[in-house]
């Protein structure tokens, strides 16, 4: 072989060489490229978890904050839900304080005494009222409600029709519509 022909030879192989590491050279230009879209994609996938892990510690923290708050609020409900009816009573006490010791005068009287109880039974049922409870009071002759009375006994009663109520011995009570206590009634039979 000629110096020409081993030239020629050699040139013919350095070309498909070099377009070999032209095209590696591209590919690599594009992974590299890749690599730092991959490299970015990654970090933006990052701090997006990062983001909502954070979110998530804040609802848990929020959610735990919320909780305690509430059984706060609800410890609290349960000391102070009776206060305002407390409240309410206390006056009653006042007045019956007050007739106690106008009974033990000098110049205490049976009517003095009763005239004070009866404005303290007043003013306790006008206290008690505001909240909700009711008196079951049936009067003679008022139909008998097996609903909201009692009947203790029946008793035959000339000219009162059967199933009537001829006496109260105890008044009942109602709280917001709910019965607590029936009346005890006398029904006739």
């Amino acid at each position: 072989m000629s110096n020409e022909e081993i030239d020629n030879n050699e040139t013919d192989n350095l070309e498909p060489e070099h377009v070999e590491t032209e095209a590696e050279a591209s590919a690599d230009a594009e992974s590299i490229e890749t690599g730092e879209d991959l490299t970015v994609l990654l970090e933006q996938a990052r701090q997006k978890a990062d983001a909502n892990w954070d979110e998530l510690l804040r609802a848990r923290a929020d959610m735990e904050n919320l909780r305690r708050r509430q059984s706060r609020d609800l410890e609290n409900a349960h000391k102070h839900a009776l206060d305002k009816f407390v409240s309410e009573l206390l006056p009653i006490y006042d007045s019956m304080a007050l007739g106690a010791n106008a009974a033990s005068g000098e110049e205490a009287s049976l009517e003095n005494v009763r005239d004070g109880l009866d404005m303290t039974m007043k003013m306790f049922l006008s206290s008690i009222a505001k909240f909700g409870l009711e008196q079951v009071d049936p009067e003679h002759g008022d139909d008998f409600d097996p609903e909201c009375h009692q009947a203790m006994a029946m008793q035959p009663v000339e000219g009162v029709e059967a199933n009537k109520v001829v006496t109260v011995a105890q008044k009942g009570f109602q709280f917001n519509g709910r019965l607590l206590r029936p009346a005890m009634v006398l029904v006739s039979q």
